[in-house]
């Protein structure tokens, strides 16, 4: 072996590269102490915190079985919540996910305000838009209905999209050049295209929403959350153990029907 190459030494990633990802962990680890020190999180009586969840877990246990019957209904209607709310993202999504994308959208002006509404739609969590929604609407399945579909037109327009970017624009060249019409055009040679992602995205936004409409009774839009939130606040832990069971069957329930709904799209 020659100098040359003793002298040299395989490396996955040359010089520059290695310095911008230390800079970039620096930068990092600097952030994460920066915000540590701003919030001045100390930790303070560390030794009591498994006292703590000890003492809770005890209160916790057992689980007032007792209780399942009064959750029935409030469960139900939070399943409805989920699939009411996704339904209406869908319906609202497909147009905004035509207008955010590139090759479908009609003018710049039509493709900022897709990206507008899928802009706004994410930025702001599911438990704020219920609160805008009690207000407009009053307490009830209806806000929380109305929450999730507004949360979820932003994860799926956005997703989409991007599928919609991704299509064989040849295909609806096609169908346009055999004299469709912009509706045809739709039907028969963008959607067909994005078929099993819309469907795998709305399978998949369902599954989130089921989770997140377990907690927008906090704030009155109905569903298991008023029955937990009143049975925290009466410090009903026995109450709450069940209602939190009942509630861990149910998401690992739609985890279930969500992954065989992917499998089946595929």
């Amino acid at each position: 072996m020659s100098e040359v190459d003793a002298a040299r030494s395989w490396r996955r990633f040359d010089r520059r590269r290695r310095i911008g990802r230390f800079v970039g962990v620096l930068a990092a680890l600097v952030v994460f102490a920066a915000s540590w020190r701003f919030l001045d999180m100390g930790i303070t009586n560390v030794e009591t915190v498994p006292r703590e969840i000890r003492d809770l877990l005890t209160r916790m246990y057992p689980p007032d079985f007792a209780y399942a019957p009064e959750i029935v209904d409030p469960l139900v209607e939070t399943v409805h919540i989920a699939a009411l709310g996704t339904l209406g993202a869908l319906v609202l999504a497909v147009p905004v996910a035509l207008l955010a994308a590139e090759n479908t959208t009609p003018n710049a002006v039509t493709y900022w305000l897709g990206k507008l509404i899928v802009t706004v739609s994410r930025s702001v969590n599911t438990i704020v838009w219920a609160l805008i929604f009690v207000v407009v609407f009053g307490s009830g399945p209806l806000a929380g209905a109305v929450a999730i579909a507004f949360r979820s037109v932003g994860f799926l327009g956005k997703l989409l999209g991007e599928e919609i970017e991704e299509i064989d624009f040849g295909q609806v060249e096609a169908v346009r050049a055999a004299g469709a019409s912009s509706t045809q055009v739709l039907l028969y040679g963008i959607l067909p295209q994005v078929k099993p992602a819309l469907v795998g995205l709305s399978v998949y936004r369902w599954d989130i929403n089921v989770r997140d409409s377990t907690i927008l009774g906090f704030v009155g839009a109905g569903g298991i959350g008023v029955q937990l939130f009143r049975a925290v606040n009466a410090f009903a832990w026995q109450s709450v153990a069940t209602i939190l069971i009942v509630i861990l069957a149910v998401v690992l329930v739609s985890e279930g029907i969500s992954a065989s709904a992917r499998r089946m799209t595929r």
